[in-house]
């Protein structure tokens, strides 16, 4: 009996098309998912391969149903881990356990609700900075907004702002470099010998004394905030001891990464979309302005806030800022009667799952109001936070700020495009370019 396979694209297409895939590789396995269908093979070397999907029920049965069996694959666990260390999005195993179980409290919505008014204060703050006499590109100020909010949170107002600003640096440059590694793996003597990788290696071990430093002073204060950094620091695992100096560094540098990253991303293009459908700006300033003459608190505003919801999830379902999930398998596995051997590499494109034209009706078109009665209808084939024990740690932080954030904009500016479509550029997060808007005071 012949064993079913995986159609594959041969290592020759691969090279051919080596550059373009340097750039932007969404179309080019656009391409292989249209012709080959929703699972193929792409052979990148004589001996390498990887298995690409765009199968929901894939991903979930590799998310969920059966995720004892699978790792994460050496792009977070070693590549990304060289950067920011072995914290909660790079460990696997008995670690990433012994660290979810420790930290998850500091993230329950309850925890989360004593930091909203300081998230609030700070997006209104950045929000100042938009101008109403020129286009701007809206990309670099939401950038901003994101990583302050996770600096106020994590350190009330002790930081110093230049400090946070070379923090801001250090993690965006790291995240450069760590793409050319990995879309130009032949380049990967060149960055050793010309002493690149080690002058980012050089920068974040910076970041951590910087890092280090900041939380001595919390600690030599005996002062509280009640921020996540005191959440952190009052964690203690199941013997009754705490975090060590080294791993609190590893989790704090993965939590300025992973919170402002994927949030400004997100940020960006759902002013774009609201840019090209004005009618949603007047729906959510409608909603947002009757919330506000109830004077209700933040967290009954945010659970309010509907509308103002259904745009953000319908943003991240066209513009998903974590793009693909990458998974290895221990063991021998199958998935629809095709074996899949140990250790064999899995890229599932959730950029494609959240488009794909058996999933959604019309999968291209902007309609917030497929999500009327809130994400959970959609739970087998959206993935913007993950799915399973490793779905994202600050989701609820993540939503509460974008709400706060897209409401607070269009009660203040009304946007209009400035751009002809919306372009992106993926990198490690699904990033978006020349995202060029003019804004008018309400």
């Amino acid at each position: 009996m012949i064993k079913k396979t995986f159609p594959e694209v041969p290592l020759s297409r691969f090279l051919v098309h080596s550059l373009e895939i340097v750039k932007n590789p969404l179309p080019f396995h656009k391409q292989n998912f249209k012709k080959l269908g929703d699972t193929f093979r792409l052979n990148i070397g004589p001996n390498n391969h990887v298995f690409f999907s765009r199968n929901a029920r894939f991903l979930e049965y590799v998310l969920q149903k059966n995720q004892k069996n699978y790792t994460k694959s050496k792009i977070q666990t070693q590549d990304v881990a060289k950067y920011v260390g072995k914290g909660l999005l790079t460990s696997e195993g008995e670690q990433w356990k012994t660290q979810r179980k420790l930290i998850q409290p500091a993230f329950h919505k309850k925890k989360i609700q004593g930091l909203l008014q300081t998230i609030q204060d700070t997006i209104t703050l950045e929000l100042q900075q938009i101008s109403t006499q020129d286009t701007i590109d809206i990309f670099p100020i939401f950038n901003d907004l994101a990583f302050q909010v996770v600096a106020k949170s994590l350190f009330s107002s002790e930081a110093n702002p230049e400090e946070i600003k070379r923090l801001q640096h250090i993690t965006e440059a790291a995240q450069r470099m760590l793409v050319k590694e990995l879309r130009q793996p032949y380049l990967g003597w060149w960055f050793l010998l010309s002493g690149r990788i080690k002058k980012h290696l050089e920068q974040t071990e910076e970041a951590r004394q910087i890092l280090t430093k900041i939380v001595k002073e919390r600690q030599n204060t005996h002062l509280r905030y009640d921020d996540l950094l005191d959440l952190l620091l009052d964690a203690k695992y199941d013997d009754g001891s705490v975090m060590e100096e080294a791993q609190l560094m590893d989790e704090i540098l993965i939590l300025f990464v992973a919170g402002h990253e994927t949030t400004s991303n997100a940020l960006t293009f759902t002013s774009q979309l609201l840019a090209l459908h004005p009618q949603w700006q007047e729906k959510i300033y409608e909603e947002a302005q009757s919330l506000d003459a109830e004077k209700g608190d933040l967290i009954s505003i945010i659970a309010q806030s509907k509308v103002c919801q259904q745009v953000v999830e319908e943003a991240m379902r066209l513009y998903p800022p974590a793009y693909f999930i990458d998974r290895l398998n221990y063991e021998k596995d199958t998935f629809d009667d095709v074996e899949i051997k140990p250790n064999s590499n899995l890229l599932f494109s959730v950029y494609e799952i959240h488009r794909h034209p058996d999933l959604w009706e019309a999968p291209l078109a902007f309609l917030p109001e497929r999500f009327k009665n809130g994400s959970r209808q959609y739970s087998s084939q959206y993935f913007p936070f993950g799915a399973g024990p490793r779905k994202c740690i600050g989701s609820n932080f993540a939503m509460f700020e974008m709400i706060l954030a897209i409401r607070t904009l269009v009660l203040n500016y009304k946007i209009a495009p400035r751009f002809d479509v919306i372009d992106i550029t993926p990198l490690i997060t699904l990033k978006p370019k020349n995202a060029f808007l003019k804004f008018e005071k309400r």
